[in-house]
C-alpha cells in the first residue's frame, strides 16, 4: 500500500442549463467562479480552497457526475499509484497536462462500483480568494449565499461496496472511518479517509453503477446551516431533508437539489479519522437513526433520487 493521496481535489458534474447551474452554485452555495474554457466547461472553488478550483460544471442532456479526482503528493507518488493499479488489474488512462484548465496530467481509472475517479499532482494554486498571502484576515468580504468553504466530500452508489472499499484501502491507502453492515455481516455502506475528516469519499449499495448520491461544501457552524436553510426558503430551492444531524460521522446537515436535480449537501461538525481508530459500525436494521439521528428514520425520497 503507497500514502500519498493528500485529499478530494475536484469533481466534474452534469448539469442542463449552465446560467441556472452558476445561479446555484455561486450565487447560492456561495462558491467563487474563476474561469470558462473553450469546451463550455465553468471552474469554481470555496473561498478557503487554494488549488484554483474544485467544482467542474459542464453542460449536458443527463445530470449527474462524471469524475472525482483526488491530488496525490506529489509526481513520483502520481507515477507509483499509476503502476500500483495497474498491477491491482484497475484499467488505467491517463489525460494530458493543461486538459482541465491549470493542472497537470491526470491518471483514471474505474472503481469496482462503476465511478470514474482520477488522480493528480500539479493544479495552480492561487490562494484563498479575498485573502492576502501576508497577515492575512480571518475570511474575505463580499462573499455570498451560503458562503461555502470548501468541495468536502462526495456519497456515491453502485454495486461492489466491499470491491471497491478493498481498492481504495490496498491501493490508494484510504482507511475505513465508519462502516453500515448487514445482518450477515456484509458491509453495504463504507465511509472512507485520506486525511483527518470523518470521511473523504463513501460509498453505498446500489444495483446500478456510477450513481451519485450527493456532493457535499463544507460550513463552518450550525448557525450556518441554519442560515443555509432560510436561503433554500427565500429562494424556493427544492429542499431533500434538514437541517438535522448525522448519526454517522455526527455532523450537521442540509440536502437540496440543483436545478438539474443533482442532490447537493451543506456539512458542518462531525467526528475526526485517525489511521488507528477502528472503524464505527452501525447495523444496517438501524439505518434511520444511522443517517436521520433526530428523526430515526429515513425519507423515501433520500435513498430513490440519484443522479
Amino acid at each position: 500500500m503507497r500514502k500519498g493521496v493528500i485529499r478530494p481535489g475536484h469533481i466534474q458534474l452534469r448539469v442542463m442549463d449552465m446560467e441556472e447551474a452558476l445561479k446555484h452554485y455561486r450565487d447560492l452555495i456561495g462558491l467563487i467562479e474563476v474561469n470558462r474554457d473553450d469546451k463550455g466547461r465553468v471552474y469554481l472553488k470555496g473561498w478557503t480552497e487554494v488549488d484554483k478550483y474544485s467544482l467542474v460544471l459542464v453542460e449536458s442532456d443527463t445530470p449527474g457526475l462524471d469524475f472525482i479526482g483526488f491530488k496525490v503528493l506529489n509526481d513520483d507518488v502520481l507515477n507509483g499509484l499509476k503502476n500500483d493499479l495497474i498491477e491491482y488489474g484497475c484499467e488505467v488512462s491517463e489525460f494530458p497536462a493543461g486538459e482541465l484548465d491549470s493542472c497537470g496530467r491526470r491518471v483514471s481509472f474505474v472503481a469496482p462500483s462503476g465511478h470514474t475517479f482520477e488522480l493528480f499532482a500539479d493544479k495552480e494554486q492561487t490562494g484563498k480568494w479575498g485573502l492576502a498571502d501576508i497577515n492575512p484576515d480571518p475570511w474575505p468580504l463580499n462573499l455570498t449565499g451560503m458562503k461555502a468553504e470548501r468541495f468536502d466530500h462526495c456519497l456515491l452508489m453502485g454495486p461492489n461496496v466491499p470491491a471497491t472499499q478493498a481498492l481504495f484501502e490496498q491501493v490508494l491507502g484510504f482507511g475505513l472511518s465508519e462502516q453500515v453492515v448487514a445482518p450477515d455481516n456484509t458491509v453495504v455502506a463504507a465511509f472512507m479517509s485520506c486525511s483527518l475528516k470523518a470521511h473523504d469519499i463513501a460509498f453505498v449499495d446500489c444495483p446500478d453503477p456510477g450513481k451519485l448520491h450527493h456532493v457535499s461544501f463544507l460550513l463552518e457552524t450550525w448557525q450556518d446551516l441554519l442560515k443555509a436553510a432560510d436561503l433554500l426558503t427565500m429562494t424556493e430551492t427544492t429542499k431533500d431533508v434538514g437541517p438535522t444531524r448525522h448519526g454517522l460521522t455526527s455532523g450537521q446537515t442540509i440536502y437540496f437539489f440543483d436545478p438539474s436535480g443533482n442532490r447537493n449537501e451543506v456539512f458542518c461538525g462531525g467526528d475526526y479519522y485517525y489511521p488507528d481508530h477502528p472503524p464505527v459500525t452501525w447495523k444496517a436494521e438501524d439505518l434511520g437513526k444511522a443517517i436521520f439521528y433526530h428523526e430515526l428514520y429515513i425519507h423515501p425520497t433520500y435513498l430513490e433520487v440519484l443522479t
